[in-house]
């Protein structure tokens, strides 16, 4: 179980994952060496999982976004493996999710422009094991990441 300064912890590491030592301490009102085992203990159960970088998307010209609603064919386990194992192969799927819903997938796919996007469509998810049918929403802004 984790208490309210591990809870600080871990909301200022996912605003800031370089903030120094000292002065994650200091907002959670701790010394250094107590900050620095209570890190390693949520680091050591899986509370936190990595540190990531901040993307400058339109820099690298990777910033049109998707989100493809897609249905299988086959919704029994070794089908949904299958295409779980194939979709977290293609590097622009940035996010998968199985819902429970009218579909059975959410994707969150990231690449250069709409036309990109609609060969990756056409060629790669698509072809995914048992996709029935896909539905997209392009993204026209993102307000909150």
């Amino acid at each position: 179980m984790i208490d309210k300064i591990d809870e600080q912890i871990i909301q200022f590491l996912a605003k800031n994952g370089r903030i120094k030592l000292s002065d994650l301490a200091k907002k959670v009102n701790l010394s250094i060496s107590p900050c620095q085992a209570r890190l390693k203990k949520l680091e050591d159960k899986k509370y936190i999982l990595g540190y990531h970088a901040r993307v400058n998307y339109e820099q690298m010209r990777k910033a049109h976004i998707a989100f493809v609603q897609v249905s299988l064919s086959d919704t029994r386990a070794s089908a949904l493996e299958k295409f779980n194992l194939e979709v977290s192969k293609l590097e622009s799927v940035e996010q998968c999710h199985m819902i429970a819903g009218n579909f059975d997938y959410l994707l969150k796919v990231r690449t250069k422009n709409i036309s990109e996007y609609r060969v990756l469509l056409s060629e790669k998810i698509s072809a995914l094991p048992n996709v029935s049918s896909t539905s997209t929403f392009v993204s026209m802004e993102t307000v909150k990441d």
